[in-house]
């Protein structure tokens, strides 16, 4: 089927000839054509420009004036697999309760793994896609899912079937990652080296076996993970052809990142503790630097140096982490706003870090991120908005109006 967008006010995140990502001053910069048309054929973007040189005659077209046109954001991190809600450890949070002090009573990540544990397969697909259909309609158009919230053979192997039949039923792209290592049972405290063999030797071989996951990551931070269990658990995975994605400097400066760096991580994640070392470590690396602002403001910690970060020349991404726990919303739009008002991000720097560096930190910049002929038709039309700075600027207000996903209107 042929798809033509027509009187386009702003066709934002063109792209003449792709890169793969935007770093330093180069996030500033974001390409858009006004008074556009765009044309789909085939699930794939096949052409672009000004009204002046728009076909005709088109199978389905789409009137769009004085609305914009964006390529749907790329959420690179999230753990929107999980089973019921922790609005009890919310209160807690409110009482002061620190994330490592809840996670030390049983609560946070060994909470939601309880009750997965406890949830058939079923129900937890029915409620991922709920999430996922909310995303979907919010302007999101590919995801990574993780795992973690099992912390069992057969809990991680669950969560992992019920990613799978996400990919398979529902139009989103949708990228898995094994996170066997995201907390330290109960079972297994003062046995930390115990769990990760197990990780290691018993999850790991059947997540290969059965090609369950496309990336394997590690909670490389203070009070979970060490960087020595971290390079174990690493080196285990890229035997196994899964490349690493690390949480890393969430809590403290924990050595995170330079371990992700130092194992050619896709990227480095959370990243409020970031200092001179690792800005350092993260230039000229292939490792996206991704900042997941909605969970440092939901836990009320601190801001990571994004002007810093940027200003050094290096690329950053931002993704929701949504998350029973600490960023319960895959509202990317949000994640925009709370880039510009929290981190001093430009609306330009913010746009590029949802959608292009957003595709890179998921491993797919050549099919999405941006509006390029080629790329996967995967894209949204707002309502009539005046610019694209107003995407983040009406933070509360879901404006998105049309949702096109592989070339077809959802």
């Amino acid at each position: 089927m042929s798809i033509l967008i027509k009187n386009i006010k702003s066709l934002i995140q063109v792209e003449e000839n792709p890169v793969n990502y935007k770093a330093g001053k180069e996030m500033q910069n974001l390409a858009t054509i006004e008074n556009a048309y765009l044309l789909i054929e085939n699930s794939i973007i096949k052409d672009f420009g000004k009204m002046t040189n728009c076909p005709k005659n088109i199978e389905k077209e789409i009137d769009a004036s004085h609305k914009l046109v964006f390529p749907s954001y790329c959420d690179s991190h999230t753990h929107l697999v999980y089973a019921g809600s922790r609005e009890i450890e919310y209160k807690d949070k409110i009482m002061g309760l620190s994330y490592e002090e809840i996670a030390k009573r049983g609560g946070g990540i060994l909470n939601s793994a309880k009750l997965l544990q406890e949830t058939s397969e079923d129900s937890l697909y029915e409620q991922s896609m709920a999430r996922i259909n909310e995303i979907i309609s919010l302007g999101t158009g590919a995801v990574e899912i993780k795992s973690g919230y099992g912390l069992t053979v057969e809990a991680e192997l669950k969560m992992l079937r019920v990613i799978k039949r996400i990919k398979e039923t529902s139009p989103i792209t949708v990228k898995a990652t094994f996170l066997g290592a995201h907390a330290v049972p109960l079972d297994y405290r003062g046995k930390q080296e115990e769990f990760v063999e197990l990780v290691i030797n018993e999850m790991l071989p059947v997540v290969a076996s059965e090609g369950l996951a496309d990336y394997i990551d590690v909670f490389c931070d203070k009070g979970f993970f060490t960087v020595e269990d971290t390079e174990r658990i690493l080196m285990a995975g890229i035997k196994y052809g899964l490349r690493p994605k690390i949480h890393a400097n969430e809590l403290a400066f924990s050595g995170g990142i330079q371990t992700g760096v130092k194992y050619n991580a896709l990227s480095v994640d959370h990243l409020e503790f970031t200092g001179d070392e690792e800005i350092k470590a993260l230039l000229n690396s292939e490792t996206m630097p991704t900042l997941l602002p909605g969970a440092a403001f939901f836990l009320g910690m601190i801001d990571p140096p994004v002007r810093k970060m940027i200003n050094s020349g290096l690329p950053v991404c931002l993704a929701s982490d949504f998350n029973p726990g600490s960023s319960p919303s895959g509202n990317m739009k949000l994640i925009m706003s709370f880039g510009c008002v929290k981190l001093r991000m430009l609306p330009e720097e913010a746009i590029n870090a949802v959608t292009i560096n957003g595709a890179y930190a998921m491993g797919i910049q050549d099919t999405h991120g941006s509006i390029a002929k080629g790329k996967i038709a995967n894209l949204f039309i707002t309502k009539e908005i005046p610019g694209y700075e107003f995407m983040p600027y009406a933070y509360g207000s879901n404006l998105v109006e049309t949702v096109i996903l592989n070339g077809e209107i959802i």
